[in-house]
């Protein structure tokens, strides 16, 4: 992470725009507080990322408290081309009003496993960038040529130092920003279904020891195996077996 911060700050001299792409399902604590002081004043878009699995209409208020704050802001399923395309035109912009001379070059910032690399492979419209379902798959910073006139770069994710808030780390774990040997699943998943009772009461999504005994997560002698059940759990969630969800809300007062 140091060294990452280290290389954008330096790349950020010759950068026009930067795309933050934020998860949908997380747009506080999916913001990284140390990559919004590395970016500073410079022209920047948001994409709202994994917009597939977040609830469409908190994705809305959402999209409307980005916009009054001053950011060009999409919901964006970094999956479907016609999604992704929708950013095209908004980055031509940014880079009239940042008077860009020649090239423009767009760097793609966020934190691990937001989607930054499917957005890129959505404007590129190819795979170009790897993509997995999990935290620091991209390594290196990459630029491609998104037009005659226009580069982009993707990056790794970066992260804070350290995450204070609690609640701001097992939305993040959940959603797949921490690195799976960074947390412990199961506490992960019973943190998730403490929100939704509170959230969402009349939820029909089960709680971690009923998902375990209908997936056949069980050891010898009938224990319950809540390791491999919890991660099993989170896979679920992050492939919208549950349906969608919003898990924070711009009305809420917690921090990231």
């Amino acid at each position: 992470m140091v060294q990452t911060t280290r290389r954008i700050r330096e790349y950020l001299r010759v950068i026009d725009i930067v795309i933050e792409v934020v998860d949908a399902r997380i747009p506080r604590s999916g913001r990284s507080s140390l990559l919004d002081r590395l970016i500073a004043r410079r022209a920047r878009l948001v994409a709202l990322g994994r917009d597939d699995l977040a609830d469409p209409a908190m994705t809305k208020r959402w999209l409307a408290e980005l916009q009054k704050r001053g950011s060009p802001a999409f919901a964006v399923d970094g999956r479907a081309q016609r999604s992704v395309a929708r950013l095209v035109p908004a980055i031509a912009a940014l880079s009239t009003v940042a008077g860009c001379a020649g090239v423009a070059r767009a760097m793609v910032v966020g934190v691990p496993n937001s989607g930054k690399s499917s957005i890129v492979n959505g404007l590129l419209r190819r795979a170009a960038a790897k993509t997995e379902d999990r935290a620091g798959v991209t390594r290196q910073m990459r630029w491609f040529r998104l037009a005659s006139n226009v580069e982009v770069m993707d990056t790794p994710g970066v992260l804070p130092p350290k995450i204070g808030d609690v609640a701001a780390q097992w939305k993040l774990a959940i959603c797949g920003a921490f690195p799976r040997n960074r947390f412990d699943p199961a506490e992960v998943a019973d943190a998730f279904v403490h929100w939704l009772r509170a959230n969402r009461p009349r939820s029909n999504v089960p709680d971690l020891e009923t998902f375990a005994a209908s997936r056949g997560f069980m050891r010898r002698g009938g224990e319950v195996d809540y390791h491999n059940a919890a991660q099993s759990y989170i896979r679920a969630f992050n492939d919208g077996v549950f349906g969608r969800f919003s898990l924070e809300t711009p009305d809420d007062t917690e921090a990231a």
